[in-house]
């Protein structure tokens, strides 16, 4: 398989007023065209740092970072202009890279019908649900073209049945446009649903303790049939584990 992310020993340090602190040490990975890739570990330990230095949002201390296409990032909050309507949110990427054209403005009406948002381009973000204005700054990251979407926490702002229901739309909308994906989440059950790999992070400084690969028997996966699998439960008891959470 084509490798479109490869970081090696990548390290980051920050300078504090108390000395140096170690936040990430040694990270080394791969992800493949296609796939859907998890980041998870405890609360605090660098999982986001690590995605924003892959963005190139921030710098590493040490190391390398080979990508192949261009990235797309969605973060927690939808980020949506309430005063746009949905289709001039989903164009403002296009626009603000001045790449707004007759052939990205039907990509972009294609993506819109495609995914049921069509009917409510002329609408307002305070007049969707939750689940919506997600599946709008999706199309809106998708519009811009990019091979692998960065996800930060991204469905985390809402409630846990819309919360099942986008993570299944978007798993299914990412696996129909061939896009890679390299998502941090804290949700054990969204990572195991969702992902063909799993990278779990140590706390800081983060390194990486594993790495499982997540298989389900199933002809057509679909993240909410995947957790009703037997399999379900052992992947989660066995990262649940390795996380060394104790409430």
């Amino acid at each position: 398989m084509k490798k479109v992310l490869e970081l090696k020993n990548v390290s980051k340090k920050y300078q504090a007023k108390n000395g140096e602190i170690e936040a990430l040490t040694n990270i080394s990975f791969d992800v493949n065209e296609g796939e859907f890739v998890s980041i998870i570990g405890p609360s605090g330990c660098g999982k986001s740092t690590l995605l924003s230095i892959i963005a190139g949002l921030e710098p590493k201390t040490e190391g390398e970072i080979t990508i192949t296409g261009g990235l797309g990032y969605m973060l927690q909050k939808d980020s949506l202009l309430e005063w746009r309507s949905i289709y001039d949110n989903v164009m403002f990427g296009l626009e603000i890279r001045r790449k707004k054209t007759k052939e990205s403005e039907e990509y972009v009406i294609e993506l819109l019908k495609k995914y049921g948002l069509y009917e409510f381009k002329d609408k307002y973000p305070n007049q969707l649900s939750g689940g919506m204005r997600q599946r709008a700054a999706l199309i809106r990251t998708l519009a811009i073209n990019p091979k692998i979407l960065l996800l930060d926490e991204a469905f985390s702002a809402l409630d846990y049945q819309t919360r099942i229901m986008v993570t299944n739309d978007i798993f299914h909308i990412l696996k129909e446009e061939n896009i890679t994906a390299l998502i941090v989440t804290h949700d054990i059950s969204e990572a195991i649903s969702m992902s063909d790999r799993i990278i779990v992070l140590t706390k800081r400084p983060a390194t990486i303790k594993n790495i499982h690969k997540i298989e389900f028997e199933m002809e057509n996966r679909d993240p909410l049939n995947c957790r009703e699998s037997p399999k379900f439960s052992k992947y989660f008891d066995t990262i649940w584990k390795e996380l060394d959470i104790h409430v």
